[in-house]
């Protein structure tokens, strides 16, 4: 606490050097689209200075807790199925004391069934989960989906998640307990300003990219929308907007506890920060970027 008071004072500075370094790669070529709809569960308010470490304004920020739906011509998938129903009780309990306190999502939770009738489909129309990174907000509504549906996560990732030593600060094993997980790497070239990327389906529409710090397997996922416009789903890699903006990482607390480098994870925000106009990087957490993507009334 005594920390973060004095970087709530002095934030971290940016790293001049290291963006006057970073180059745009650009990004492969395009060869067919996605639709991308946002399905919000839950929100709260929180002190804009711990999550983008000192901001001054605003003094506050909107939190969304969010389930992102992505419809490729040759499948339907969820980045970071986040909240299931009863999550205070059935997930929560296994987050720590203090943290939990600070995350927890407030009531109602509108259950990932309920989200995905919005847009007139069932977890059944799932063809497979992506989550950014498996910290328990984002995976919780795995609870919800049929257990054949497998989930696509780096091999790190899913180690680090799974360690022989007990689940990570972040992580609770009930919502992935004997889930199916299929394995990528990053084996594609430099995209933008990250080193490492993959080609979900080798048409450019859906890429993944380095965003390792927050948890040592999180990406960044860029879409090519069919309106146009390209996204990046940036998870956790920031929290909110503000934080790309500025080139602030969290307070000490929470990001002690919830960010596994935080060295890497401040270096990211500068990879994010160097993006070109082109690209609207979405945090999951930022309720009023999410608010960009909710689903039009089913007819």
């Amino acid at each position: 606490m005594v920390a973060t008071a004095g970087r709530l004072a002095v934030p971290r500075r940016a790293d001049l050097r290291f963006l006057a370094h970073l180059g745009d790669a650009g990004r492969p070529k395009v060869r067919a689209t996605v639709r991308l709809t946002a399905l919000p569960q839950s929100s709260r308010y929180v002190p804009a200075a711990i999550i983008a470490e000192g901001a001054r304004r605003p003094s506050r920020v909107a939190l969304g807790m969010t389930t992102y739906l992505v419809e490729h011509p040759q499948a339907r998938f969820l980045v970071d199925p986040a909240m299931c129903e009863g999550v205070h009780e059935r997930v929560l309990p296994g987050i720590p004391q203090p943290i939990r306190y600070f995350v927890k999502p407030e009531r109602p939770i509108t259950n990932l069934p309920e989200a995905l009738r919005e847009v007139g489909l069932g977890p059944s129309d799932v063809d497979f989960c992506l989550p950014t990174h498996l910290h328990w907000d984002h995976v919780s509504g795995l609870l919800e989906l049929p257990m054949a549906v497998p989930v696509r996560t780096l091999a790190a990732e899913r180690d680090f998640a799974l360690a022989a030593d007990g689940p990570p600060h972040g992580v609770v094993l009930a919502p992935l307990h004997d889930r199916h997980f299929e394995t990528y790497e990053l084996d594609g070239p430099p995209v933008l300003t990250f080193q490492r990327s993959h080609d979900l389906f080798g048409d450019g529409s859906v890429v993944l990219v380095d965003l390792a710090g927050h948890t040592p397997g999180s990406v960044g996922v860029l879409l090519a929308l069919d309106d146009g416009r390209d996204i990046l789903l940036a998870g956790d890699a920031i929290w909110h907007g503000l934080q790309t903006t500025l080139i602030r990482e969290k307070a000490p607390f929470p990001g002690n506890f919830v960010d596994r480098d935080r060295n890497a994870a401040f270096y990211a925000i500068h990879r994010l920060h160097a993006l070109p106009s082109t690209i609207t990087v979405v945090a999951s957490h930022d309720r009023e970027a999410a608010a960009a993507f909710l689903p039009q009334p089913v007819v």
